[in-house]
């Protein structure tokens, strides 16, 4: 048997290390903008073009911050503030 190399041995062969920056949430932390069913202009950047919900791991936004998204969107399509779908 021959002894492995440094390189072969951690098996990285060469390829560089990639670390992820852990993403924040926009809604949540301080002077972060409160969800509201009333406001149209921060709704519509969770929406995408054909009238859907974007989901969480796309905008990074918490679990929690998530659901009253949902919910406020919801609300907002029902009081005829936002359409259900764009065509």
């Amino acid at each position: 048997m021959e002894p492995q190399s440094a390189s072969s041995a951690s098996g990285s062969f060469g390829r560089k290390v990639f670390f992820r920056r852990k993403k924040s949430c926009p809604l949540s932390g301080p002077g972060a903008p409160q969800v509201d069913y009333k406001d149209i202009k921060l709704l519509q950047r969770f929406v995408s073009e054909r009238g859907k919900i974007l989901p969480s791991r796309i905008t990074s936004v918490s679990h929690k911050k998530q659901r009253e998204l949902a919910s406020a969107i919801k609300r907002a399509r029902n009081l005829a503030l936002l359409p259900f779908v764009l065509q």
